[in-house]
Parts: structure tokens; sequence; C-alpha cells
């Protein structure tokens, strides 16, 4: 008896592929990708393909959103489907590593080297001409030349996120992957990191950002992927998506001096549709309007004489909005 194979769907051309604009080339593209650690699954079924600029994976926390990093950098490889970078595929191939930097977001850092070590190691991996000359480049860019000469140990989680980005780009690659960077940075170090993020971007490089906040994401990225559960819930222009979260209510945590005084102002507005309270001096309230909301928070707390420590979506709020765009 003659066995039969079975026909196999062609996977759709890059130029098809969710996440690009008409006529733009897939610097990177997922065809069918899946992947799988024994019964639980990661990531399942992703076609999309990203271009040169900045675009963002946009979901909540363990929405597979570091595991599709790690894959486009061919730190892992996929149960099943393709993953090509610059056309080729990526997993093993040595020539397309040096084209790609990885911010990774956990943090394995050897404390007891100094910053400039840690990216002169980095350069000297990644065979790096002139090493020494592009250290110092790439300190200077992330504004890190002061801290430069400490050991990575004593760091604070703002200046370990923007050194691992030095390391990441000292070796000048056509691709830079950064996972959560923003995570840990206070206002000025952030306010660093997407002016480097929107420069890279207008350099011509892609560069694929990973955040589970909103509001940071609009900050940087036009183009953004929408990550759920492991699979793609939607794909295009920020502001596009944006107003079909807003269509959903959202939480916001807030951390102030007199919570009990904020909440009662806030309840006073029409957009504000619930308070919680929790402990240290924390609020949560729900909105129907996102970005009224957003806006009254700092006018209220001027006017009520109140100091805010923290404004954060909450990322089950997130998950929520993501799951909505999903039945949509």
């Amino acid at each position: 008896m003659t066995e039969t194979a079975m026909p196999v769907a062609a996977p759709p051309p890059a130029s098809d592929l969710p996440g690009l604009a008409a006529g733009e080339e897939a610097v990177i593209a997922l065809r069918g990708v899946s992947k799988w650690y024994g019964e639980v699954v990661a990531v399942s079924d992703l076609n999309f393909g990203i271009g040169s600029g900045v675009t963002a994976l946009l979901g909540p926390n363990g929405a597979g959103k570091s595991t599709i990093l790690n894959l486009i950098s061919g730190l892992i490889a996929a149960s099943s489907g393709v993953i090509d970078v610059l056309d080729r595929p990526v997993r093993g191939n040595i020539r397309i590593y040096r084209d790609i930097g990885l911010a990774g977001e956990q943090e394995q850092l050897y404390g007891s080297l100094t910053g400039r070590e840690f990216v002169r190691l980095n350069a000297i991996l990644q065979k790096t001409p002139d090493a020494e000359r592009a250290t110092e480049r790439t300190i200077a860019v992330v504004d890190m030349g002061s801290a430069a000469d400490r050991p990575l140990g004593g760091y604070s989680k703002g200046m370990r996120q923007r050194i691992k980005v030095a390391a990441a780009l000292v070796h000048d690659p056509r691709i830079l992957l950064l996972d959560e960077p923003l995570n840990g940075t206070d206002p000025v170090q952030r306010a660093s990191l997407v002016a480097l993020i929107r420069r890279l971007g207008d350099e011509g490089k892609t560069v694929v950002v990973s955040s589970h906040v909103l509001s940071e994401v609009e900050r940087f990225a036009r183009n953004v992927l929408v990550i759920v559960n492991g699979k793609l819930a939607a794909a295009g222009d920020f502001y596009a998506i944006r107003e079909r979260m807003d269509e959903r209510d959202h939480m916001v945590r807030i951390r102030c001096n007199h919570p009990r005084q904020f909440a009662a102002a806030l309840v006073a507005e029409p957009v504000t549709t619930s308070i919680r309270f929790g402990g240290d001096g924390r609020l949560t309230a729900e909105t129907n309007d996102v970005r009224r909301f957003s806006l009254l928070v700092p006018v209220i707390a001027q006017r009520e004489g109140i100091r805010l420590f923290e404004v954060q979506p909450v990322d089950e709020s997130l998950a929520s909005v993501f799951s909505y765009l999903v039945g949509k």
C-alpha cells in the first residue's frame, strides 16, 4: 500500500504577514510559529512580520513576549513553524547573531565586573573591530560614563537596564531586541531610553521592544503587535489599536500621600466608576475613559495639594482588555 502525503498549506509570503504596511519588507518574519514545553504552550501559531523602525510587543505579563524575543534571537528553537531574520533562518546562524543585539529581561550579570568591563566583554565576544572604542562610544550613548567603573553588583535597577542596552548595542547590530527595558527606571532614565529607542528607529534599525504598559508604548512605537496568551491578538498602527482598547474599562493603581482625600475627588468625576483601597497609600481606580482619566489625575492632584508617587495601569486590567481584543 502506497502512503500518500497529506498536502501542507504554503506559509503566507512575508509581504502578506500581519504587522507590515503595504509594500514593506520584512526584516523579521514568523510563519506558523509555536513553542511548547511539555504540555505548556508558550506561543501558538504566530504569523507576523516586522520591518525597520520601532515595533512594540504589547501584552500582559506571561503573554509570551519574552519567548518571542528569545525565538527571534535564536536563543531557543521553535517547536514548529519558520522564523526568518534578514531572509534567512535564524537558529544556529552565527552570522545573523552578529546582526542582533538582545537585552533580556532576566538579569544574569557578573556582579564583580564593572559596567565598562561588561560592555567590553560583549564587544570582544561579538568580535567587534576596535572593541575599546566601541565600548566607550556605547557607554556614552546610554549616559553611563560616570558609573562605568563601578561594579555591576552595586548598580540600581535602572542602571542595570541601561548597561544591558549598551552591551546589546556595542557591536552596532541592525536588529535590537529589548525585553521590558523601562522596568525599574526613574523618570529621567526612562525619558533617556525612550529617546534612544526612537532615535535608533529613525536611523533605520529594526528595534523590537516588549512592554505591558500601554502608556509607555505610546511614547516610542507606532507599530504594535498585541500578544495575548501566546497568540497574536492585533497588529498594526498603535492609535487604531488603542481606540479598540479604550472601549473597555481600565484599572489604574495610584499611590499618593492622602489616598482617601484623592479617592473622594476622583469619585466625583464621571469617568471614575469605582475605587478600591489597598495598603501603603495605594488605591485602585476603575475608569471608563482612560484617556480622560489620565489627564485628570495630575490636575486633581495639583488642585487638592496631593503628592503622587505612582500611577500605573494594573496588569490584570490589561489582560482583560487584551482578551476583549481577541473576542473582537
